[in-house]
């Protein structure tokens, strides 16, 4: 860990050079169209929200059928009667989840996924102050909002972003790596929450145009792995 700061200490001017470079070069591509909140599907009725930042929101395809929120309430319709929500927009840091969540009016959801953290990356959040948002987005998502299982998606693996030049990769993916295992820590007590970790691999193929999204085929696997926790846990 002192390697690793010492390093990062080392080569701030760069990091700090390649990530306006990144931010200014790469294609800022739009959240897809679609609806973002519905009622579908036969069977045991399922509340679902899905909650977070761009990935979350689908960026990276056209359409919201093709982005996770679509794919994943596709896969249960033909067991469940899914009310979904999508709660999700870009450039969204775990505090400003946090925050959307308090000004929200009381609902039900038996499951919520989430997808938080990047934006938390890439602005530096300090991780205490992460994680403390974190706990605050479990308790409102508990109590105001009556969630029986919350899913917390981890961070992708920022140091294999085609996207992202080195040092800048490595940097980002020690970052995320770390806020990954805290936040995998933080929950292992509590019966409601599950740290899901998908593993699709980040090549052309799997990614949207600007390298750093998800693609509709990445979305589709996300989707599938969810799916297969929601029925596990509601069988």
């Amino acid at each position: 860990m002192l390697r690793y700061q010492l390093a990062a200490i080392g080569l701030a001017p760069l990091i700090i050079a390649q990530g306006l470079y990144v931010r200014w070069v790469t294609p800022r591509l739009p959240e897809p169209e679609g609806d973002r909140s519905g009622i579908t599907g036969s069977g045991s009725p399922l509340s679902l929200l899905i909650l977070g930042d761009s990935a979350a929101a689908g960026v990276g395809v056209s359409t919201q059928s093709q982005a996770l929120s679509g794919q994943l309430v596709a896969l249960l319709r033909a067991d469940f009667q899914v009310s979904w929500k999508l709660l999700a927009q870009t450039g969204r840091t775990a505090q400003e989840i946090a925050r959307q969540l308090n000004a929200e009016n009381p609902d039900k959801f038996d499951i919520v996924v989430t997808s938080i953290g990047v934006n938390d990356v890439t602005h530096g959040t300090n991780i205490k102050k992460w994680l403390d948002q974190q706990g605050r987005i479990i308790e409102v998502l508990q109590s105001k909002f009556h969630s029986r299982h919350i899913l917390m998606s981890s961070i992708p693996p920022m140091h294999l972003f085609p996207a992202l030049p080195q040092p800048l990769r490595w940097y980002l993916g020690r970052r995320a790596k770390r806020l990954n295992g805290e936040l995998k820590k933080m929950i292992a007590g509590n019966r409601q929450c599950e740290f899901v970790t998908v593993d699709f691999p980040l090549e052309a193929t799997y990614m949207a145009g600007d390298g750093f999204h998800p693609g509709t085929i990445a979305y589709r696997i996300w989707a599938n792995h969810l799916a297969g926790i929601i029925r596990r846990r509601l069988a």
